[in-house]
């Protein structure tokens, strides 16, 4: 009979061959010197035994402070006895950077000092750089070179946070739409990067951002009259497609922080306001925010007040949109929708609803009121249909102030709603902050536990890092609609739309385009691998009624 002891001796040399076979593997001495490499080892970093062996550590990891640092860290936490596991970037012997997984493992003497480490290493270099070119894209307007929408958010808060005045400029084409239909092929990417070369010569150091096909924004300390002077500036240099100079006329909004408004949300809407003023007195001017744009602010005041009263009164609608599983050829989800229609109002979307009801607080009301609802018809589909889910949208200010997960299992268990019927949908802005609070994260894996799963929507706008992929629960992800709109004319959007895929896949998440509304669309997602599509090419929102009569 073997003992425990000699079990383990007789097992260590398969254990070392399957290490072998799978991992990069080094060995070093106490002073860091490597003992030994394998194949693996040798074959991805091009380094050769006789200018490795006998060498240190240190030189096999790249010469960038922040590497060697990490190095260094790594040694002093293995000579404490301690393992140490994360990504480590690596040097080539042609000076090449690549990235692995690492994780190191000590070997201790009876009295506690550092014998010998193993280093196992797997590589992940196309999937670092796969996340950094994304990343980096989702801050980059990828046809103009500008800051995105996302990069100019963190900017201007950063700004409010340093207490700087400037001018929140929006400007935008005048009938741009119409002068696409009026070229041809490439000649409209010509008309929007020479506009946006236009902005870089005339604003030249002042940070610009491309927020919509034909909208930019540009943050300046100058006064109006600067940036007015851009008008003149753009006669002066017509903008030429082909040989054909284009008659552009652009209309612009300006609100100043401090004076005019205090965030990003409230100095991009008040902006936004005063352009479409000026275009609905026929364009062709910038102008400062005015009376009526500040009537924008009263209708969000008058939201603000009347929400109340009309959760009391439900007269909130949910509609649902269904999505398109491409593997079964059904529909396998509907996604709920509030809509709300009000006599003073008029409809209010849930673009102007979701943010009010976030600040008053009556979103975790609204929130419920939607699962109840969703759950609802989800047993009544279940019934007629087969298995089809319901997809409901939540907000992290929920989570964050309410026993979110207990609140939903309630709901559930109160309408007999199964767990797996229901699929709670969180933006890329609930992710990056859902990795801060630790709470959010458990009441997730719990909710997921119990066979809810987790859709990240708006996938691609550019919140965060792609650390959230791995922390938080999520199952799916929605590519956000708006690289739908140059999916069919911008190669770069098609390469980026389907990088997202590919990456998605790579992570084990089903994926999902929304705002899908041509069916050239949905054939050129079909063909990238997508899963499910969503938008009006497959079906338009519709009330509760319409899906179970």
């Amino acid at each position: 009979m073997t003992t425990s002891r000699e079990q383990i001796s007789v097992d260590l040399p398969d254990i070392r061959r399957s290490l072998d076979h799978y991992y990069m593997v080094t060995r070093t001495d106490a002073e860091g010197l490597v003992i030994s490499v394998n194949k693996n080892l040798l074959n991805v970093s091009n380094w050769t035994p006789k200018r490795i062996l006998g060498k240190t550590i240190w030189q096999m990891f790249d010469e960038s402070e922040k590497a060697q640092d990490a190095i260094h860290a790594i040694w002093e936490q293995l000579k404490e006895g301690k393992t140490w596991f994360g990504t480590a970037q690596k040097l080539k012997r042609t000076g090449e950077t690549y990235y692995t997984n690492l994780l190191a493992v000590p070997s201790m003497t009876a009295d506690g000092k550092l014998e010998s480490t193993m280093f196992l290493e797997l590589d992940i270099t196309e999937e670092v750089n796969l996340k950094e070119r994304l990343e980096q894209i989702a801050f980059i307007d990828v046809e103009t070179g500008l800051m995105s929408r996302h990069k100019l958010e963190v900017l201007v808060n950063e700004m409010i946070h340093d207490e700087k005045s400037f001018s929140f400029v929006y400007l935008s084409i005048d009938h741009y739409y119409t002068l696409k239909e009026l070229q041809a092929g490439t000649a409209e990417t010509e008309l929007t990067q020479a506009f946006a070369n236009r902005l870089k010569r005339y604003f030249q150091d002042n940070p610009i951002a491309r927020v919509g096909g034909s909208q930019f924004v540009i943050l300046t300390p100058f006064g109006d009259w600067y940036v007015q002077g851009f008008l003149e500036f753009l006669e002066q240099q017509p903008i030429y497609v082909g040989n054909e100079a284009l008659p552009l006329s652009i209309s612009g909004g300006i609100a100043r922080y401090p004076e005019d408004q205090k965030s990003f949300v409230n100095l991009i809407e008040a902006s936004a306001m005063t352009l479409e003023e000026v275009r609905n007195k026929g364009g062709g001017k910038i102008v400062s925010l005015s009376a009526s744009s500040h009537k924008v602010l009263d209708r969000r005041s008058l939201i603000n007040r009347k929400l109340l009263t009309a959760l009391d009164h439900n007269a909130l609608q949910v509609v649902y949109q269904p999505q398109y599983d491409i593997a079964s050829d059904k529909i396998s989800v509907y996604e709920a929708l509030v809509r709300w229609e009000d006599d003073e109002l008029g409809t209010v979307t849930p673009d102007e609803l979701i943010p009010i009801a976030e600040s008053n607080g009556l979103i975790a009301n609204i929130g419920a009121y939607v699962l109840t609802e969703a759950a609802q018809l989800a047993v009544k589909l279940d019934e007629k249909e087969g298995h089809p889910h319901v997809s409901v949208n939540t907000s992290v200010r929920e989570f964050s102030n309410n026993p979110m997960k207990d609140n939903i299992l309630r709901i559930l268990q109160e309408t007999s709603c199964r767990p797996n019927q229901l699929e709670l949908e969180i933006t890329e802005k609930f992710a990056f902050q859902a990795e801060e609070e630790h709470s959010i994260i458990q009441q997730m894996k719990e909710l997921q536990d119990a066979g809810v799963e987790f859709i990240l929507d708006d996938f691609g706008t550019g919140y965060a890092s792609f650390r959230y992929m791995q922390h938080l629960p999520i199952s799916k992800v929605k590519i956000d609609k708006i690289y739908m709109n140059s999916l069919l004319t911008h190669p770069k959007t098609q390469q980026l739309v389907e990088g997202m895929i590919q990456f998605s896949k790579s992570m084990g998440l089903y994926t999902i385009a929304e705002g899908v509304e041509h069916k050239a669309q949905y054939d050129l997602l079909k063909t990238m691998g997508i899963d499910a599509v969503q938008g009006y090419y497959i079906g338009a929102p519709v009330p509760a009624e319409k899906l179970t009569n």
